[in-house]
């Protein structure tokens, strides 16, 4: 059966909205949580919790189900990385980079969290053109500052002389600065140079790096190098392609001929989610209601015993 994990840490920064979302997700899996309100919306934060707890309290829940940490001081983090000498089970942290590496660098508890969004689009050489412009310009251009916007389009060298000026075209046009390889300044001049620091890379802006590359092999490997195990995308006709890059490529979401900025609890039809998990947890991907369980082996027996 599943049981909920226990006491969940929250750890965010400046969205107020995290507040009614983590406690939401928290208290319909059974969960007791503990928030941790960054300063810029801390006094939000209080207000919200403040209307949770009544409610918690009118319907017949422990008050405590629901906590702020009343302060903004951050040795209070450290503190919750540490457990709370034993209070907290998981730690979730949602905001900037720095945040989540001093998370997964301090916590002495299991955490749920991704560090970076590199995420790739590969077309291969078997991609629809059309199809490739419209995934690729969305997986861009939707929204750059969600961890599931691509940050590198690799065009397969048999493809580029058909689709790469296209793609390159379609980008540039939607505002995109392009950062590419040499191949793929020869396809337009437009085209920054791309350097090394650029591929694994999470621009979260409307900037990304394109490079051609030979063949399935050497797109699955440059995701393996530089990809952070978030979420990447092969667009082909080519069902045996298709299928040897979603199970050889080692991420929690994987795509065939459909844009990264799926990459939402809400879209996989979840529900809310309180983040993405990357790691090799119990969760892998969107966390929503189910991944915030675990199991636990219910034997019901008549007297019976093992030989």
């Amino acid at each position: 059966m599943r049981v909920p994990l226990g006491v969940i840490g929250i750890i965010y920064e400046s969205r107020p909205n995290v507040t009614a979302d983590a406690a939401g997700l928290c208290l319909k899996s059974g969960n007791a949580v503990i928030l941790r309100s960054g300063s810029e919306s801390f006094l939000s934060a209080l207000v919200i919790c403040n209307v949770l707890n009544e409610a918690v309290v009118a319907s017949g829940l422990p008050e405590a189900a629901i906590q702020l940490v009343p302060t903004v001081d951050r040795a209070a983090v450290g503190f919750m990385l540490g457990g709370l000498g034993g209070a907290i089970d998981v730690i979730v942290p949602r905001g900037g980079k720095d945040l989540v590496a001093r998370v997964q660098t301090e916590a002495r508890v299991p955490v749920f969290a991704h560090l970076e969004g590199v995420c790739h689009v590969y077309v291969h050489a078997a991609a629809d053109l059309a199809m490739a412009r419209s995934i690729v310009v969305n997986a861009k251009m939707r929204r750059t500052g969600v961890c599931g916007s691509a940050e590198t389009l690799l065009v397969d060298r048999e493809a580029a002389p058909a689709q790469l000026a296209p793609l390159l075209q379609a980008l540039i046009e939607a505002g995109c600065e392009v950062r590419g390889d040499p191949a793929t300044r020869a396809a337009d001049t437009r085209v920054k140079p791309a350097s090394e620091e650029d591929w694994p890379k999470e621009f979260l802006d409307a900037i990304i790096a394109v490079k051609v590359v030979d063949g399935l092999d050497a797109a699955i490997e440059h995701i393996g190098l530089y990809g952070s195990q978030h979420t990447d995308a092969i667009v082909t006709e080519d069902r045996a392609a298709a299928e040897e890059f979603l199970a050889r490529v080692d991420s929690a979401i994987v795509l065939h001929n459909a844009s990264t900025q799926f990459a939402d609890g809400g879209e996989f039809g979840m529900g809310a989610e309180i983040g993405i998990a990357t790691g090799r947890f119990h969760a892998r991907g969107p966390v929503g209601v189910e991944q915030l369980t675990t199991f636990k082996y219910v034997v019901r027996g008549q007297g019976q015993t093992r030989p």
